[in-house]
């Protein structure tokens, strides 16, 4: 473990996300691990992808990755962005006292929030659909496909907040303000670390549960019926982002509600829209609901008549 670390310093996150107690002297990793309730694959895999090595999604452990994840999302929320929040008001304040503070501390406010959302919706929605997976309990109305449609790894405005300050802002004193856009471009790397543990190890792994619970259903139930098939093919001139749109149509949500649902702006919504009448030449609300229903997007029960 002492060397894992010699190697490459930025994963003591990681450990500690991992909920894995320093301290550990020169155990070897694998001891470690176990002593601390750690899959060692799981560990090693998360490693190994933040380090640039070769990794392997097969042994992984959807339950330690969660826990792992959830601790990441507890970190970020709790203890990083706090922090950046706190110091950056300080350095802000030492130099500004006119409505452009008040700016800053908004924009940086308004980015927290939407990183709160997108985190607490994995939490309550994301995690808590792969933990029904493993209890083999496959939902028919949510996919891990849902998620990673529109997933992303939400440093872009931290970005343009640390830009506006480098590029654009002139303090009278820079240190302090010196020392929190660092912290902002740690806690940017930091973010596209934790998306890229969640893109490259997160999903795939869901994914390969949803097909080996999906084909059991399968071979339960029997083969595919013709109508189902024909409907299945009628259905994929759609994307995922635009079948989740078409059934939002279906539901009866305004634009607004839609984005809200997808957690996407109402000009994207628009966007799709406009595509999807593109392709099925259809405009109306009610057309679009007709679709659904024979194409298996949305149930005939979950329709209020209009």
């Amino acid at each position: 473990m002492r060397e894992l670390i010699r190697d490459n310093a930025l994963l003591l996150p990681a450990i500690s996300r991992f909920d894995i107690a320093f301290g550990f002297g020169d155990s070897p990793l694998s001891e470690v691990c176990n002593k601390n309730n750690v899959d060692v694959s799981t560990f090693l895999c998360v490693c190994n992808l933040l380090s640039g090595y070769q990794y392997n999604i097969d042994d992984i452990s959807l339950t330690s990755l969660i826990g792992y994840l959830k601790r990441a999302h507890s970190f970020f929320l709790d203890v990083s962005i706090p922090r950046i929040r706190r110091n950056l008001i300080e350095a802000i304040h030492c130099t500004d006292t006119n409505e452009v503070t008040l700016l800053l501390v908004k924009f940086f406010d308004n980015y927290v929030e939407e990183v709160r959302k997108h985190m607490e919706y994995e939490n309550e929605v994301v995690f808590r659909y792969v933990e029904r997976l493993l209890d083999n309990n496959l939902d028919s109305q949510f996919g891990i496909d849902k998620f990673s449609g529109n997933h992303n790894h939400m440093a872009a405005k931290l970005n343009e907040l640390k830009d506006i300050f480098i590029y654009h802002y002139k303090p009278k004193e820079s240190a302090r303000l010196s020392a929190v856009l660092f912290d902002i471009i740690m806690c940017e790397r930091d973010l596209i670390s934790h998306f890229e543990v969640e893109n490259k190890l997160f999903i795939p792994a869901v994914k390969k549960i949803e097909k080996a619970l999906r084909q059991s259903a399968e071979n339960a139930s029997g083969k595919i019926t013709s109508d189902d098939a024909e409907a299945d093919d009628a259905s994929e001139t759609l994307s995922t982002r635009e079948k989740d749109v078409v059934r939002g149509v279906a539901l009866g949500k305004s634009n607004k509600e839609i984005a809200e649902m997808l957690f996407i702006s109402v000009h994207t919504v628009t966007t799709h829209r406009k595509n999807i009448s593109a392709k099925l030449g259809i405009h109306s609300p009610a057309g679009l609901t007709i679709y659904a229903i024979l194409n298996n997007i949305v149930d005939i029960n979950e329709v209020t008549p209009a």
